[in-house]
């Protein structure tokens, strides 16, 4: 009997254990199963974020790229002298008011013979940038000797003529959906056929500010405005937010106040940044009445946007520093300040410049609170001062893509890439700054 009960017991508890034993892995081959499904959508999360990032910058980039380079077409100019200097005189004042428009016209009707009519010659002066009067002018000014004379020049071509060299497709388009008639399409084709046509840097789009004309508008002015807003950000910046989280993070004593502001200024900084705008728009420009569209204002209200960043910065690279830096200077009759100044404050400065130039990026690429300050105003001259009326590149961008002149569009894409570059570079520098000089403890 005893011997049959062993067994019987013996037999339940392998049975048991078999059960159990099956159980466990029932479990372990669910909580794998739900392992590869989390490292699944993890992993799918990130081809799809990667896929987007790839199709936003081809986006760009294929279009931007087109605004690097522009158009110019070969012309033989005759410098008129019954338009240019009727007296023969030589004058500079003379030759500033000649009609050079008439002498690219004509000089387009001599390689147009067949074009007579009064319709059809405004369309073929049509192909010729109005700023290459200018550039004949000064031409003229310093080459006195051409008066009267044939000179073989490459002109910049306008914005309609060079969509429809850099998007050959659009020639395919109805006349009435196209930027360029079917007789100037003939004659764009007749400069093709003669290589009298060719690309080249666009150095408008780098030496010039903003203008109503694609192939004349540049980011040279905007880039001189982000600039000086900048420096105006870091100036106001980094000394007080630096100071702030040294005082709130080493010195401050810990009660209700102090933590009352280290509460408002985490808020502060998930503030929309168009409230910062606001702000200034109400302090700056409606009570201290200063120049509307000016770097200065422009710097004040990024500042006050870029404070509470720069403050967080500065605290966590305090709180990395190790006690025993503060305990080792105390020990030794250094005062709290003298250990904070001295020893800690020094360590934790590559975190401290990390959070700025992170913080400074940020409000590089900020237009909104601009915009409410009135940053957004069509300005044609590059800004000399902080006083001078200017705009930034963000809101550059943002003018060029609600103009409706086709020609915008790859100057858009092209001002979105430069703005990527110095984010990028900024944010790269930071990247090193802390690997370099960042201690590990």
């Amino acid at each position: 009997y005893l011997i049959l009960l062993h067994y019987e017991l013996s037999k339940n508890t392998e049975k048991n254990m078999n059960n159990n034993l099956d159980k466990v892995k029932l479990s372990l081959l669910k909580r794998r199963r739900s392992e590869d499904l989390f490292k699944f959508y993890g992993f799918a999360g990130i081809i799809c974020a990667v896929l987007f990032l790839i199709l936003i910058l081809y986006s760009v980039i294929s279009q931007g790229q087109k605004a690097f380079f522009t158009s110019y077409i070969k012309l033989d100019v005759y410098f008129d002298s019954k338009i240019i200097d009727p007296d023969n005189k030589k004058k500079e004042e003379d030759i500033k008011f000649a009609n050079f428009r008439k002498i690219i016209t004509t000089s387009l009707e001599r390689k147009f013979p067949q074009v007579s009519d009064k319709e059809d010659i405004k369309e073929l002066a049509s192909f010729i940038s109005s700023s290459e009067e200018e550039n004949l002018m000064n031409f003229v000014i310093s080459n006195k000797e051409f008066i009267g004379k044939n000179k073989v020049m490459w002109l910049l071509a306008s914005s309609n003529i060079d969509v429809i060299v850099k998007n050959p497709e659009m020639e395919e388009l109805d006349e009435a959906n196209r930027l360029v008639s079917d007789k100037q399409l003939s004659w764009l084709n007749e400069i093709k056929a003669n290589n009298e046509l060719k690309n080249g840097l666009n150095k408008n789009f780098f030496t010039k500010a903003d203008s109503t004309e694609p192939e004349q508008a540049g980011i040279w002015g905007s880039l001189v405005g982000s600039f000086l807003t900048i420096i105006i950000t870091l100036i106001l910046s980094f000394p007080i937010a630096v100071s702030a989280g040294v005082f709130l993070e080493e010195l401050a004593p810990k009660n209700r106040f102090t933590e009352f502001l280290e509460v408002n200024i985490n808020n502060l900084a998930a503030v929309p940044s168009i409230i910062f705008g606001l702000l200034g728009l109400a302090i700056f420009l409606n009570i201290m009445h200063l120049p509307r569209s000016a770097p200065i204002v422009g710097g004040l209200v990024l500042a006050l946007m870029t404070l509470p960043t720069i403050i967080i910065a500065t605290r966590s690279s305090l709180k990395s520093v190790p006690p025993s830096i503060r305990e080792a200077a105390i020990g030794l009759g250094a005062t709290r300040f003298q250990s904070v100044v001295d020893h800690v404050l020094p360590l934790a400065i590559p975190g401290i410049m990390t959070g700025t130039i992170i913080g400074m990026s940020r409000a590089l690429g900020e237009s909104a609170p601009l915009l409410m300050i009135g940053m957004v105003a069509f300005i044609v001259d590059v800004p000399g001062s902080f006083l001078d009326s200017s705009t930034a590149l963000p809101v550059q961008i943002y003018l060029w893509k609600s103009t409706a002149a086709r020609g915008f569009v790859e100057l858009t894409a092209a001002g979105v890439i430069v703005l990527l570059g110095f984010l990028v570079l900024m944010n790269g520098l930071a990247v090193f700054i802390r690997q370099k000089f960042e201690k590990k403890w």
